[in-house]
């Protein structure tokens, strides 16, 4: 093959080849890229290439995707991450049966498109979304693919790539990082949709549980308000008998972004002003580690996190409450009756990303109050939600077993769920203690009232006498007090009440002075 230039690009990740002769976007069965040649793939408008590269300080080489006019190399998929090529003798090709392979020394298998559809005259070709498709060559239905590299992602997320389940095929699409800058095999931390009644993405390490972004509630997901559909680009989740997957679309096609699971993190950037700029990143602080603070445990951040039970919990060993601890969560404070509904209410709970969502059901024709019905009917149903917070809120969510990974969250769109307490917890007892917090104040107001009397008194004696020879104005004074109708308690009253003021009977203090209980 004439080669007309060559250019050799070394970055602190990369080692790239580029060929700027070859700009063809496809290969046949009777054609091929080889490593030696520096031969490449080049997407029809020019945005990305196929090729080969060497990342990092590596001297392995990988078969490939890149931005092709990025002036910093970023990939964006690789073929053989698992198995790299030791020199250059890689050489990409679709063979006899259709099949497109990755050739390495003596012509042994690197890697292979595990296309399951019969192939006859096939082509591989690299698109302008940074997919790589092998379809029939006289294929009419441009989507109608036999194999495509969006099916099967690395580290990197791209607009039209789907990250979720066929479930059709048993197919997941996750992201996964790459162990190092110099290594693109799979690292430990992994980014996909966990297919539970009510699916949500979670990040995984290995096979735990690392950090939760919620479920998505028909706008976005609670525990993570930055993702979400912007002018630049939409987000769309779908879920169906046939297919579960996240995905977004670009809105304004000459902006670039990509999201990157890495070796700590999950990362958005968009390219601006010659540079990738980090949009946003999870997880963000220390209370985004999964179940920090065990079974209906709430982390609170700070200089450092702090765990807390939520309303109507306490920890299980308060003596030893402490970071140490935390991971064995909390307990009811009142245990519940199921058989006596009576005693059985829910407390609303918002601004909050929603518990762990694998022991959950859904019915989406249910509204709030069926759902409400629902979940008292059933001893092991903990909590409840609307599944989708549209309009007014729609679908009806149950959850089973205790609840685990709960914390505030600033998301504008956040759902309100509702926890299964006793029925004195949520309303009964707060109107109560409403009622002796007004006593209380009213009691004080009374004897302000009472030891303000003297005072008053004394200042209408101090004007009588300065207006002896003004009758009429002493009448309207003296008529004015006649109709002043103060109800009050007297000190004695308050004092039994109170039982002498007694710190037990105290509920809170403040600037005006002290609140008491009274029976």
């Amino acid at each position: 093959m004439d080669i007309s230039a060559f250019l050799f690009l070394s970055a602190s990740f990369f080692l790239f080849y580029f060929v700027f002769s070859h700009a063809a976007d496809n290969i046949t069965q009777s054609q091929s890229l080889s490593d030696s040649e520096g031969t490449t793939l080049v997407s029809k408008d020019g945005v990305f290439v196929l090729g080969f590269f060497s990342p990092g300080d590596s001297t392995n080489r990988y078969l490939g995707i890149w931005y092709n006019n990025i002036p910093i190399p970023t990939a964006v998929w690789v073929a053989n991450r698992r198995n790299p090529i030791t020199d250059s003798s890689g050489v990409l090709m679709v063979n006899s049966s259709g099949r497109l392979v990755l050739l390495k020394q003596n012509s042994t298998v690197a890697w292979s498109a595990n296309s399951t559809k019969e192939a006859g005259n096939s082509i591989v070709q690299l698109l302008d979304s940074g997919n790589l498709v092998l379809k029939e060559e006289n294929e009419e239905n441009p989507e109608n693919y036999l194999w495509q590299s969006f099916d099967y992602p690395s580290d990197t997320w791209l607009a039209g790539m789907k990250l979720g389940w066929d479930l059709r095929t048993g197919l997941e699409r996750r992201l996964t990082a790459w162990k190092s800058p110099d290594d693109p095999s799979p690292g430990e931390l992994s980014w996909g949709i966990e297919l539970h009644e009510y699916p949500e993405i979670v990040m995984k390490k290995g096979s735990s549980e690392f950090f939760r972004i919620g479920p998505w509630n028909g706008l976005g997901f609670n525990g993570a308000p930055e993702i979400r559909s912007t002018a630049v680009y939409k987000f769309s989740f779908v879920t169906n008998k046939d297919e579960v997957y996240f995905m977004f679309d670009m809105i304004q096609h000459s902006v670039i972004t990509r999201s990157v699971m890495n070796q700590t993190r999950y990362e958005r950037y968009i390219w601006v002003d010659g540079k990738w700029s980090l949009y946003y990143y999870f997880p963000r602080d220390e209370c985004d580690a999964y179940n920090l603070c065990g079974v209906y445990g709430n982390c609170i951040i700070g200089e450092s996190p702090i765990c807390q039970c939520i309303q109507g919990f306490k920890p299980k060993s308060e003596e030893t409450w402490n970071p140490d601890e935390w991971s064995k969560g909390c307990v009811r404070s009142t245990q519940l009756s199921c058989q006596d509904k009576e005693k059985i209410g829910f407390v609303k709970f918002v601004g909050y990303k929603l518990p762990d969502t694998t022991y959950t059901w859904v019915n989406q024709s249910m509204n709030l109050e069926e759902c409400r019905v629902k979940c008292l009917n059933n001893c092991s149903c903990v909590a409840y939600s609307n599944s989708d917070i549209r309009d007014v809120g729609s679908g009806c969510v149950t959850w089973h077993g205790d609840l685990i990974d709960i914390k505030p969250t600033a998301a504008n769109y956040t759902q309100d769920v509702y926890i299964r307490m006793p029925a004195s917890e949520p309303v009964a007892k707060g109107k109560q203690k409403m009622k002796v917090i007004v006593i209380v104040v009213v009691a004080i107001a009374a004897v302000f009232g009472v030891l303000s009397i003297p005072y008053c008194l004394c200042k209408m004696t101090n004007l009588k006498e300065k207006m002896e020879n003004n009758v009429m104005i002493e009448q309207n004074i003296e008529g004015q007090s006649e109709d002043l109708e103060v109800p009050f308690f007297n000190l004695t009253t308050i004092a039994t009440a109170t039982n002498n003021f007694s710190s037990n009977k105290k509920l809170s203090e403040g600037g005006f002075g002290l609140v008491y209980k009274i029976k």
